[in-house]
């Protein structure tokens, strides 16, 4: 479908989304560099952030280069966590960011586990800010959270006042990109504990773009309610930032149907930023190419006339392999208890991302993986998933690529 079929059957105004001002074409000749256009306020914190950020999970010892051209293009938040490439990410933030701690904003995580001691939490605090070389971080999320128990552990909120009493946090939030994730995030934010919550989001996730585009397309968005939780998140003054934009970012599949000097990227990116309640994004990167493919979405409100037919042929080639992050629909089906999505997204790190050393690294964390798989008939997970993805067949090969 092209932009005039897309206008003409008024879906555009279905989804109240306009376009902006700027003109079709963002790709910037190299001697104009990208650069941030905008620093929204990050709910209540007061902080204001580039509105496309630096996610630091992939970033490895001697890469200073590239937080050096992230921050020369106006990025000034930065999000890592202490097992971010075994603690690499954040020692190399570190090293980066020296002289600049006061200009940016950085943001570390910790798996608090149901049953984290206080002492336990502040250890790792501190492991971090050592790691970082700086007195406190911005932001301290209880990282991937998939369980309440989680967030009501009175541990946890013993050490975060403590932290905040010290000076080593300013504020708390909450990531997920898992099972139970509306579950989560609704409690966090109704708890008035947390400040900020950084979730997967991405249009893949909202129930409106399958319905009203993919006619034919025969699946059901299985997070009806995730924009709500956003818009509730924004009206009680909680941040909101989304991760996991990019679907998967199989980037290279796209090339060939990008035209007017915009990318997927770019789509998935004014996507995600045309929801007001929304605050900014983070994605990982890994290239300076990268970096300044991404900044040069920054600023958008709305989506360009070319990136819904972007988005659907993405959505078209790729909804077979990528698994929903929270869907969770086919956990049950499994009689092993495998963790089916988790295993998934290792898969994605290794395949989509094409980052073996931390999928492994994923990999290995998760308690019920994919062994059960390799003798498995595939039966009982069989059409469990309302998008199709072909369960068995890739957790078998996810755990022989991730485990041999």
């Amino acid at each position: 479908m092209g932009r005039r079929a897309f206008i003409k059957t008024g879906t555009l105004a279905g989804l109240g989304l306009g376009l902006t001002g700027f003109g079709a074409a963002v790709s910037t000749p190299e001697s104009q560099s990208p650069h941030i256009r905008r620093y929204p306020l990050l709910g209540r914190t007061g902080l204001q952030i580039s509105d496309i950020s630096f996610g630091a999970d992939r970033l490895s010892r001697g890469q200073e280069q590239l937080v050096h051209h992230a921050y020369a293009a106006g990025i000034n938040y930065f999000d890592t966590a202490e097992t971010y490439r075994d603690g690499d990410s954040e020692i190399t933030l570190g090293l980066a960011l020296r002289g600049k701690r006061h200009q940016v904003h950085l943001a570390s995580k910790t798996l608090a586990w149901a049953d984290a001691r206080r002492e336990d939490l502040m250890r790792a605090l501190e492991g971090s800010l050592r790691r970082l070389q700086t007195d406190y971080v911005d932001i301290y999320f209880n990282h991937a959270v998939n369980d309440l128990e989680r967030l009501r552990n009175p541990e946890w909120h013993a050490f975060v006042e403590a932290a905040k009493r010290q000076g080593k946090i300013r504020f708390t939030g909450v990531s997920g990109h898992a099972g139970h994730l509306q579950e989560c995030l609704d409690y966090a934010i109704d708890s008035g504990q947390f400040d900020v919550i950084l979730c997967a989001y991405n249009f893949g996730q909202d129930p409106r773009f399958y319905q009203r585009f993919l006619s034919g397309f025969d699946v059901v968005a299985r997070q009806p309610d995730l924009p709500r939780i956003i818009k509730k998140a924004r009206s009680r003054g909680v941040g909101v930032i989304a991760m996991k934009t990019l679907m998967g970012a199989r980037l290279n599949d796209m090339r060939p149907y990008e035209v007017g000097g915009a990318t997927y990227a770019q789509a998935a990116f004014r996507w995600v930023l045309s929801n007001p309640d929304v605050d900014g994004l983070i994605v990982s990167m890994t290239s300076n190419e990268a970096i300044n493919e991404f900044v040069a979405a920054s600023g958008f409100r709305a989506l360009e006339s070319e990136d819904l037919p972007l988005l659907q042929r993405y959505a078209q080639l790729n909804a077979g392999s990528y698994c929903r992050n929270g869907c969770n629909t086919c956990q049950e089906s499994c009689p092993y208890g495998v963790a089916i999505p988790d295993v998934l997204r290792t898969r994605m790190y290794a395949v989509d991302y094409h980052d073996t050393r931390m999928a492994r690294s994923e990999y290995a964390m998760i308690t019920r993986n994919a062994t059960a798989c390799l003798s498995c008939s595939g039966r009982p997970c069989a059409g469990a998933c309302p998008y199709g993805v072909r369960i068995a067949e890739l957790t078998a090969a996810t755990h022989l690529l991730l485990t041999g």
